[in-house]
């Protein structure tokens, strides 16, 4: 296993495949996926995960976090979320946050993430913005 810096594009396939197959190719970019870093975990030659961080100043989120449905609990998202939110830490971030489906709170309850009490709808889900803030000590 190995978790590396990927192109946007490699991103996407797993994107569509994985969170939104039933619509459209180009459902599943962002605006501004090329302001972002886009990150993958490899078993073998097979690209398995992927997220996407965004950061601006002292904040990062990270966006569309998916998993191979055949590869699923087996450990591999959350390594390849740890990874990223060291990324985000090293960086010096002071908060990271994301748009979790209500279906996945606990799952980002394990990384410290707390749910901010702001929800909303899209495309019929349902979400929760959930954060991790950084304290820094004089």
């Amino acid at each position: 296993m190995n978790i590396r810096r990927i192109d946007k594009e490699q991103a996407w396939l797993l994107r569509h495949l994985v969170m939104w197959p039933e619509k459209e190719f180009d459902f599943i970019k962002l605006d501004d996926d090329g302001l972002g870093k886009h990150y993958g975990l490899f078993e073998g030659d097979e690209l398995v995960s992927v997220v996407s961080l965004f950061a601006q100043g002292d904040q990062a989120q990270f966006r569309k976090f998916a998993t191979l449905a055949t590869e699923q609990n087996k450990g591999y998202g959350s390594r390849l979320l740890s990874y990223v939110i060291g990324e985000a830490e090293r960086a010096g971030v002071k908060r990271i946050y994301c748009n979790a489906r209500v279906n996945k709170v606990a799952f980002y309850e394990k990384f410290g993430l707390r749910a901010t009490g702001s929800a909303f709808s899209k495309s019929g889900k349902d979400y929760v913005i959930m954060e991790r803030c950084y304290l820094s000590f004089i």
